[in-house]
């Protein structure tokens, strides 16, 4: 006889709240880090690594942790469906915008470096992520935002949509990976101090929040 399926046993409640306090701790690593030990954030400064701040800035608070937020949205956001789906829209599009104004300082601090454009894996693995959420945004707002959609079609590719966007946000969350141990390697760090700690913390909490994240996609939520 086949063993009877088991949920989890548990709502999405703690696990969303779990992910927004590792959210805002992520941040203020991130803030720590950029303002504290790395001279802050500019978009024109003789110090280039000011210019590559915004970027890591924008691309781990402002894509992974919103884009977070927006998947989780259907499991906090009190309200009717389809208000729940536009806090999802709206946050996803500022992950966009932000992604979008990060690759843009990421060319900038290669340009004003002399730095050679798309040469590691964590600048490959950025292109095709950032490629790839351009994709599911657009297809995602034709199918499901933009009037007149098939009701069908909807529900149809609705696991396919939940796949492909947890896929691109784990990728998302491997890219800020690598690009922690790059800057990690160009630090050229010999032993353990305040910095490596909070860029250390700032990694696995990144990791912590990704299985947050996934988590609440498969937990049911508490109305």
């Amino acid at each position: 006889m086949a063993p009877k399926s088991r949920s989890y046993q548990i709502s999405a409640t703690p696990a969303t709240l779990f992910g927004h306090l590792l959210a805002i701790a992520i941040t203020t690593l991130v803030l720590v880090w950029t303002l504290k030990f790395r001279g802050g954030f500019a978009l024109e400064s003789g110090i280039k690594e000011k210019i590559l701040n915004v970027h890591t800035f924008l691309m781990v608070v402002g894509f992974i942790l919103i884009g977070g937020e927006a998947i989780m949205a259907y499991k906090t956001v009190l309200g009717t469906r389809n208000t729940q789906k536009g806090v999802h829209l709206i946050l996803h599009l500022l992950a966009l915008a932000a992604i979008i104004f990060g690759l843009y300082c990421a060319i900038h601090f290669n340009h004003e470096s002399g730095v050679p454009h798309f040469l590691t894996l964590h600048s490959w693995l950025g292109i095709t992520t950032i490629s790839l959420f351009g994709l599911q945004y657009l297809f995602g707002f034709v199918l499901y935002v933009f009037p007149g959609g098939d009701m069908s079609s909807r529900g149809n590719f609705m696991p396919w949509h939940t796949f492909f966007g947890m896929v691109i946000f784990l990728l998302a969350v491997c890219t800020a990976e690598t690009g922690l141990m790059e800057r990690f390697f160009f630090l050229a760090v010999v032993k353990i101090n305040q910095e490596v700690l909070i860029v250390n913390f700032t990694g696995l909490l990144l990791f912590l929040f990704a299985a947050t994240v996934s988590l609440t996609v498969l937990l049911p939520r508490l109305y």
